[in-house]
C-alpha cells in the first residue's frame, strides 16, 4: 500500500505551503470584517443590514460597502443641554 499525504495536491510539491497560509489569512480578513460590520449594524438598529451580512459570504466586499457608505455616522455631540451642576457639601 502506498503512503498518502493528508494536504496531497497534485498540481506542484509546495501548494499546500502556500495555500495554508493564504487560505487563514483569507478567513482571518474575514472574521475581522464581518464583526466589524455586524457591531456597527446592531448598534445602528439596522435589522436588514444584519441579517444580510450574517448570511451572506463575500470575502469581506459586502462589509466594506457596509462600513464605507451605509454604517451609520456618529452624532456630534450637542451643548444644547443644561449644564450639570454638582453641589458639594463640604465646605
Amino acid at each position: 500500500m502506498h503512503a498518502f499525504a493528508p494536504f496531497y495536491s497534485p498540481y506542484m510539491p509546495g501548494f499546500t505551503s502556500l495555500f495554508i497560509p493564504f487560505l487563514f489569512a483569507i478567513t482571518l480578513w474575514t472574521i475581522v470584517l464581518k464583526g466589524f460590520a455586524l457591531w456597527y449594524a446592531a448598534r445602528g438598529s439596522q435589522k436588514g443590514w444584519f441579517i444580510a451580512l450574517l448570511i451572506v459570504n463575500t470575502l469581506g466586499i459586502l462589509e466594506i460597502i457596509y462600513l464605507i457608505w451605509f454604517r451609520p455616522k456618529n452624532q456630534p455631540a450637542t451643548h444644547d443641554d443644561a449644564p450639570v451642576h454638582i453641589s458639594s457639601s463640604a465646605q
